[in-house]
């Protein structure tokens, strides 16, 4: 069985901003089709800053622990600041994941710009 971090495994059994926001700003939806993981991400935007954000993941731990841990890096930053986490920052945030597992703070980073590209697009912005 591969080793997880204590950190993966808290926000596996206790995630972070899970569930929908019904008025949501901008709506993320991403996929691997190998894995099976599927990734919803709901922001809400006030002032080009990200003031809530929740997630539905329908995966593994790691797509999980992933999902909530990319909310967390998020919440409270501008939208340019947003979109330059990367998969690596998720990862080394929740202090490493199996080789097996990276593509899962992948998709994390992936669902974060799908709905921030979704928000500029709902508001004209380029």
């Amino acid at each position: 069985m591969e080793q997880y971090s204590k950190k993966v495994m808290d926000h596996f059994f206790n995630p972070r901003n899970v569930g929908v926001i019904e008025d949501a700003d901008g709506i993320g939806e991403v996929g691997n089709p190998v894995c099976g993981d599927i990734m919803r991400m709901y922001i809400k935007v006030k002032d080009n800053v990200v003031t809530d954000i929740k997630f539905q993941t329908f995966g593994c731990g790691a797509a999980i622990a992933t999902s909530s841990m990319v909310t967390e890096l998020v919440k409270g930053k501008t939208l340019k600041e947003a979109l330059r986490i990367t998969n690596k920052q998720v990862a080394e945030a929740l202090e490493g994941l199996p080789p097996i597992k990276m593509h899962c703070s992948n998709l994390a980073a992936q669902g974060i710009k799908a709905a921030i590209d979704d928000y500029k697009k709902k508001h004209g912005i380029k």
